[in-house]
């Protein structure tokens, strides 16, 4: 697979960046989630277009289960073999896609500090 792409949102990928921006919201820098679609239509979805292998092979990684692993074979099998999943880190974003032979379709995008647990806020004190 190679050449241009054309990119598309899926619907939990617009999912996700409404919950980037209420994330966001309040938290510095200002401007912050602004700055993300900046970011998103200047340069991620750009990059991906033109350089549609830019991230890396999501699937490579070695399951360290036997439930992951055969979570990745149906993947797989659901994707084809002309399809590969993309993880693309750009600043403070992971992006997760979709890579096909003409097309990309972008899963996913979170802050990567949205990847982490906020136990306090599952505790009354």
């Amino acid at each position: 697979m190679s050449g241009r792409v054309v990119v598309h949102i899926t619907q939990n990928f617009a999912r996700n960046l409404e919950a980037i921006q209420a994330y966001l919201e309040g938290r510095p820098p200002a401007g912050a989630f602004n700055a993300l679609l900046d970011q998103l239509f200047g340069t991620i979805i750009p990059n991906i277009e033109e350089f549609p292998e830019i991230g890396f092979d999501f699937l490579a990684r070695r399951p360290r289960s036997y439930e992951g692993a055969a979570q990745v074979r149906a993947l797989q099998r659901r994707l084809g073999e002309d399809a590969s999943i993309r993880e693309y880190i750009v600043g403070d974003y992971l992006v997760l896609y979709a890579r096909g032979e003409a097309d990309a379709h972008l899963l996913a995008i979170k802050h990567h500090l949205q990847l982490s647990f906020d136990l306090r806020a599952h505790w009354d004190r």
